[in-house]
């Protein structure tokens, strides 16, 4: 069956029960089903109610689907309230006074299938057409009469429709004729008062119906009672439920329920917020003796012995239908225990019996060994201990020979070791419940085999209560019972379990080598884990259940796999229960609404994408690199660092130091018989020391060495400009430390001579300073002419005459420099 699907037949079932309005109306207490119906967002849920509004705001989200405006002062719904409100789906505005319903107010929402407008002040019952609606809530209004309009004949989904008012005093014929095609299966009727007439036939043409919830009493007219049980039959209705039927101390002298006999289809009914006499209870059991009632339940009765004797009932020669009796909350108006004399042997066919919340201290003994077929037992919600449950009167010899499931939720069981042995004597029970009592670990349990089922919810019990349990256990309740962690070593103890609620403790993380193979439903709602990965639950390989809302989730990659990766459908609680609660920014945010990048959460994606980024700028850098000449460059930058450090530790030398050459000559080798033609003979000649690199560079030094130590060792250094010059790396690093020199300590250190016309702007890219020097500084060009030529040595020997007077012997210099630490060779 599909979600949506269950989500309808349990509204059809349970859920239609929260919209009766009964005294102390549990209206709407199961109405978290409704949301499942109706509700696939929390967005998608406003709650307006308690805010004083006077009419519905307008600009309500168009992807509202769940709309409560109860609690204001809204005294008419009309026109376009509801514009815009295509997905509406749950509408509830009770309390609001609501006078007036316009019948086009609805056009707009066109998915309605809940309406809830009861507890208002509606005169009449309003016209209302909706296709999709499904539940309709009309009781405790003002109308004063029941007439439906006829448009509720266009309701064709309806399923339950409740009606109520304390002004409409009779039901008439023709009242529900326009439901006599709709499939209506429960109908709640009636404010809890007294009618004056029912027109026979009149429930009789709601031929669907399947379910009657009866509020209204019928003290003295029991006659019209009868004729609506007759009505009921026809319908071939399978449940009734008379809430308040017999009003406090009213005197029951007539037989009412003599139709149950002549209800063949009628299999369950339940008596409700009702007072009873034990003269009632003999007649009407008599009744439910003959009937084919299959279950039989009283709810919130007040019982009242108004017979000498208690309760007495003679057995009847019938076999009876009954398997299954319910007493849910009994209010004994004597302070005394009931006396009931009948013979339980009777009800050998019950297999369901249920005293809860009726203040039963003792067991009575007959109910243990009298019950041969009973298969469950709740006693839950009394004032039952080891003693009076064990009543050490009784004879426990052949104790509940079938029972299987056993509900002591609620008493005053304390002793864990004590009722583990006891159990023994219950040959075939499978399941117990000891939930919410003051249970104490207060030995070793002995559990039988058999039993594959306990619940110990809401008891105190702490993280060591896995070593009192039983290795045979299939289901184990731990809820709110103090675990703040749980191991792989605790849960190993079960190897057969397959059902785990460990609900409302401090549990912080699902530990991701848990192993339980079995496990099939795991419920870890409501305790403080932020975050569940795929590897803690890789443990439960047969996992179809899993309940994990009211955690602190962190949104954050750590819930990834979580939000986006696991199947949603194993979750019970998914949406609503799933909210962020860190970081502050994500606070309240739904987890169905969060959705993180998978590049952001996934590293091996991020590593895919960014190793191909990476190798790609690489290659664009590496590109780039070769074609700028970023390997010279680089070079370049070492060798510059390496002069800086070499610059301090030489500075005070060099400032006092003096120059062991006029001139250092700085020229391609191609360019070298000009050099040695007529530059060097020509300044030598006269008297200057020149430096040139094949005569004087020192042998077995680094040749970066010899260059660095020439042209610091010179006044100036000459710089033979060709086309030869600017094609030879060796030229290059030469006019490099040149550069450096003339920036650091002599800016007019550098002659420039063009040997033959070269266009600045033809230099490679690598000259881009030269480029700029030639453009800001004075050069020589080499003539061709003779007489030009002449001028050209005069201006070069001028500028090298200004040297005069710091040169001194080289022997000298070489001297000094033998105290300097030369930087190690490198090559």
């Amino acid at each position: 069956m599909s979600t949506q699907s269950t989500a309808v037949a349990a509204l059809v079932g349970n859920i239609v029960i929260a919209f009766l309005m009964i005294p102390d109306c549990t209206a709407f207490r199961e109405h978290d089903k409704g949301f499942k119906l109706c509700v696939t967002s929390r967005p998608g849920m406003k709650d307006l109610s308690h805010q004083n509004l006077t009419s519905v705001p307008p600009n309500l989200s168009n992807n509202t689907q769940y709309l409560d405006i109860s609690y204001n002062f809204i005294q008419a719904l009309k026109g376009a309230e509801f514009s815009g409100l295509s997905q509406l789906c749950f509408l509830k505005a009770t309390h609001c006074g609501l006078q007036e319903i316009s019948p086009t107010v609805f056009t707009h929402t066109p998915a309605l299938k809940v309406l809830n407008i009861s507890n208002n002040d509606l005169p009449f019952i309003p016209d209302i057409s909706l296709k999709q609606l499904r539940v309709l809530d009309l009781a405790s209004n003002v109308y004063t009469s029941y007439q439906l309009p006829a448009s509720f004949q266009n309701l064709t989904k309806l399923e339950l429709l409740s009606l109520g008012s304390t002004a409409a005093l009779s039901i008439n014929y023709s009242d529900f004729d326009p439901l006599m095609n709709v499939p209506l299966q429960h109908l709640a009727l009636g404010a809890g008062i007294q009618w004056q007439k029912y027109d026979s036939g009149s429930l009789a043409k709601i031929k669907s119906l399947k379910k009657l919830s009866l509020f209204a009493s019928f003290c003295g007219t029991f006659g019209m009672f009868e004729n609506l049980l007759v009505d009921l039959n026809e319908t071939q209705a399978k449940s009734l439920r008379c809430i308040t039927l017999f009003p406090d101390k009213c005197n029951v002298s007539d037989n009412p329920f003599m139709n149950l006999r002549r209800m063949p289809f009628m299999e369950n009914l339940t008596i409700e917020n009702t007072w009873i006499n034990s003269s009632f209870m003999e007649g009407f059991l008599k009744n439910v003796w003959l009937s084919s009632l299959y279950e039989l339940s009283f709810v919130n009765i007040t019982y009242n012995e108004d017979t000498p004797d208690g309760f007495v009932f003679h057995n009847i020669n019938h076999t009876i239908s009954l398997s299954s009796v319910i007493f849910n909350g009994v209010n004994h108006y004597q302070y005394k225990y009931p006396t009931i004399n009948m013979s339980f042997e009777a009800f050998t066919g019950l297999t369901y019996l249920k005293f809860s919340g009726t203040g039963m201290n003792i067991l009575p003994c007959r109910v243990i060994t009298a019950l041969p077929s009973l298969e469950t037992l709740d006693l839950s919600d009394n004032l039952l201990s080891e003693s009076g449950f064990w009543w050490t009167p009784c004879s426990h010899s052949t104790v509940f020979p079938k029972l299987r499931k056993l509900s002591l939720s609620k008493n005053r069981f304390s002793s864990l070791s004590y009722i583990s042995r006891e159990m023994h004597q219950m040959n075939t029970l499978e399941s117990l419940d000891l939930s919410f009592n003051s249970i104490h670990l207060d030995g070793d349990c002995s559990w039988p085999a058999q039993l594959t089922e306990l619940l110990l919810g809401n008891n105190n019990l702490g993280n060591s209560v896995f070593t009192y349990l039983s290795s045979d256990f299939k289901r184990i309740d731990l809820s709110k019972t103090g675990i703040t962690a749980i191991s792989q070593e605790d849960l190993s103890r079960f190897p057969k379990l397959t059902h785990l609620q460990l609900s409302s403790n401090s549990i912080q993380v699902i530990p991701i080598d848990l192993t339980v193979p079995a496990l099939v439903s795991l419920h870890i709602d409501q305790n403080a884990i932020t975050s569940i990965s795929k590897e803690s639950l890789a443990g439960f390989p047969r996992l179809q259940e899993l309940k994990a809302g009211s955690n602190p989730f962190v949104c954050s990659c750590d819930s990834y796999w979580l939000i986006i990766t696991f199947n949603k459908s194993l979750l019970l609680d998914w949406p609503f229960d799933y909210t962020c609660n860190s970081p502050p920014a994500f606070a309240g945010f739904s987890l169905s609404e969060y959705k993180p990048s998978e590049l952001t959460c996934k590293m091996w994606l991020q590593a895919a994408v960014a190793v191909p980024v990476l190798l790609a700028i690489s290659a664009a850098m590496g590109l780039a690199f070769h074609k700028c000449d970023g390997a010279w460059y680089t070079k370049m930058l070492w060798v510059w660092i390496w002069m800086k450090r070499r610059g301090k530790k030489r500075a005070n030398i060099l400032n006092s130091m003096s120059f062991s050459y006029h001139a250092f000559i700085s020229y391609s080798h191609q360019d070298s018989d000009w050099v040695d033609s007529q530059l060097v003979p020509c300044l030598e000649g006269t008297g200057f020391s020149l430096c040139v690199h094949e005569r004087d560079f020192v042998p077995g030094e680094w040749i970066i060495d010899n260059i660095i130590n020439c042209v610091e060792s010179s006044y100036k250094t000459l710089f033979v400009l060709s086309k030869h010059f600017v094609q030879s790396e060796w030229c290059n690093y030469e006019l490099f430390f040149a550069q450096h020199r003339a920036i650091g300590i002599q800016q007019d250190s550098l002659v420039f001579i063009l040997l033959e016309p070269i266009p600045i702007d033809s230099f490679p890219k690598k000259y881009l300073r030269l480029r700029s020097l030639l453009r800001q500084q004075t050069y020589l060009e080499w003539p061709k002419d003779e007489k030009k030529q002449q001028d050209f040595w005069a201006s070069l020997k001028s500028m090298l005459h200004m040297a005069d007077k710091s040169i001194v012997l080289k022997d000298v210099a070489l001297a000094i420099s033998d105290t300097v630490s030369l930087i190690t060779d490198q090559e």
